[in-house]
């Protein structure tokens, strides 16, 4: 009988520890943030500055962890098939969730839905820029010249993002620019500043030093009104483009059917980081605006930029694989 009861006892200890455990708050374990690019990419510094100060509110640390590769569709899928409890994050941009649907025929993650958002957290405006030597100092100017001597003005392009930008200027101005893929923006701009291109089309944290330093001249930027990162740039829709808008954009996202108390509570930690007044300059430093905006309205963020980016690269005929 003694044996029993000692044995009822142990069951009844072991359960009441399971259960202890089971209620112990979110987190309480360190959290991975995944981001699908190589460490010093700018999501990957944008990510570590997130994780950084909304670790202290989280009370448990977030570790980035990169896993590049296959135009960032390797770590995207990861988050994508990882347990829906809050410990496995994705910082994605506008390549992994409105881009690479329309560029890849195999994609095997579903960019809506297989991820619950949380919240955007900073948008990289993009800059047309042409060197010193370029007679046009603005958009219609670079227009009138490209329609006079057809597909004679070439552009830089250092990523898929400003391919798309520019396919849509073409298409809004009947420009018959020409375009000139580069692997980075180094090359690119070296190629810039020293005549072998006529303009490029960059993030303004890779363009705009150059612009401040006076080595190259700035035309248009892509934000819908003008930028406290660049309040100076005309934007395109100002320059005879009325209503255009297209950015690169970074955002964070949990596998789907996350539980929305564990979503809220993130989405609560990010906002405040990026709230904070030094995060924000450290932010506007590295070329991001801060993001804003709740889940709901990133999700619907999503499906607009997906259509947006979607009939863009099919109409331009983009493929990557």
């Amino acid at each position: 009988m003694k044996l029993l009861q000692r044995c009822l006892m142990t069951v009844a200890m072991c359960l009441t520890a399971a259960g202890a455990a089971w209620a112990q708050p979110y987190p309480n374990r360190p959290i991975k943030l995944v981001v699908p690019y190589p460490p010093g990419q700018g999501t990957d510094v944008l990510a570590r500055a997130i994780a950084e100060r909304a670790s202290a509110g989280l009370g448990q640390q977030i570790v980035v962890e990169n896993k590049p590769g296959a135009g960032a569709n390797i770590g995207s899928d990861y988050v994508a098939k990882a347990a829906p409890d809050g410990y496995t994050l994705l910082m994605g941009t506008n390549a992994t969730h409105a881009m690479n649907a329309a560029m890849y025929s195999n994609l095997t993650f579903d960019p809506v839905k297989d991820f619950s958002p949380i919240m955007l957290a900073g948008i990289l405006p993009m800059v047309l820029a042409s060197n010193n030597g370029f007679p046009a100092n603005n958009l219609q100017e670079v227009v009138a010249l490209a329609r006079a001597k057809p597909d004679t003005i070439n552009v830089a392009l250092p990523s898929t993002t400003a391919r798309v930008l520019l396919e849509m200027v073409k298409a809004g101005d009947n420009a018959p620019l020409f375009g000139v893929a580069y692997k980075g923006s180094g090359a690119g701009i070296t190629d810039l500043v020293g005549g072998q291109v006529q303009l490029m089309i960059d993030t303004v944290p890779a363009i705009l030093p150059q612009i401040t330093a006076g080595k190259l001249k700035a035309i248009a930027i892509s934000t819908g009104q003008r930028t406290e990162l660049a309040p100076n740039i005309p934007t395109l829709a100002e320059s005879g483009m009325p209503g255009f808008e297209l950015v690169a954009w970074n955002a964070m996202f949990a596998p789907a059917k996350t539980p929305p108390e564990i979503i809220n509570q993130l989405h609560a930690e990010v906002a405040k980081a990026l709230a904070q007044p030094e995060m924000r300059q450290r932010l506007l430093r590295l070329g991001f605006e801060p993001g804003k905006g709740t889940p709901e309205s990133l999700a619907a963020f999503v499906q607009s930029e997906s259509q947006r980016w979607g009939a863009s690269i099919r109409k331009a005929g983009i493929k990557a694989d």
